[in-house]
């Protein structure tokens, strides 16, 4: 596993900005290598920012978006086209507007779905069509430390063998959630977690500093080859 990197940037919306260009270079640079890109795709305020700046960007284009795989790392068990569902998210700000091949568009089932409101066959079914590898997994922090539905000291940090997982009575609502686990997490190329704000700045400390990451999840998300903290100065405030 790869050691952080920190980006501290002025602002969230720099970040963003910034975070899109980076991201549109990395599945460029993917495309070129082996002809297709994974991303696995976050929800939160930080992650559908990236996805409206790489919407707007000329360089949106250099990606053939059409050899892009899309997963997401956790996702809202709601019905489908529920506004808080993390896939109805990313189509608005982004996803509806690009070339994709609809079958390389991966989003969990819905509670109103083929399973069912059964969220631990709705994470079975997912890990069924997970990769082997991913090219870019995008991920947020929590104001506790969480990273996509893995929060602390729950069933889910703990896990290990399974690669998604059915997570209930979050502590923050919808209460039920599937989520990559971290062993999933961990086969990404690369992991960025991106965050903004000062109340994350005491989990980002934290996760930087050593905390297990039973205590503080997404201490534990790592990628291969390389994984960046992309903060604005707020939640860099106490490195």
């Amino acid at each position: 596993m790869s050691s952080p990197d920190v980006v501290v940037h002025g602002s969230g919306e720099v970040l963003a900005a910034a975070a899109a260009a980076r991201l549109i270079t990395s599945l460029v640079d993917a495309q070129t290598a082996r002809g297709t890109a994974s991303l696995v795709l976050t929800g939160g305020r930080t992650g559908n920012a990236v996805l409206e700046h790489v919407r707007s960007s000329p360089a949106r284009d250099a990606v053939d978006w059409s050899r892009v795989d899309l997963y997401w790392g956790d996702e809202r068990f709601l019905p489908s086209g529920h506004a808080d569902r993390n896939e109805t998210q990313a189509r608005a700000a982004l996803l509806d507007h690009l070339p994709l091949d609809p079958a390389r568009v991966h989003a969990v089932q819905p509670s109103d779905g083929r399973f069912g409101d059964d969220p631990d066959a709705a994470a079975e079914d997912y890990a069924a069509v997970l990769p082997e590898r991913f090219d870019v997994c995008l991920l947020g922090v929590g104001e506790e430390g969480h990273t996509a539905s893995l929060f602390p000291d729950s069933p889910g940090v703990h896990e290990t063998s399974r690669a998604v997982v059915a997570v209930r009575d979050c502590p923050k609502p919808p209460p039920t959630r599937v989520s990559l686990t971290l062993p999933t997490i961990r086969r990404s190329t690369q992991v960025w977690l991106m965050t903004t704000g000062s109340a994350k700045a005491e989990p980002v400390a934290l996760a930087l500093g050593g905390a297990t990451e039973v205590r503080i999840p997404a201490a534990g998300a790592r990628g291969l080859d390389r994984t960046l903290w992309l903060l604005d100065s707020s939640a860099a405030a106490k490195l």
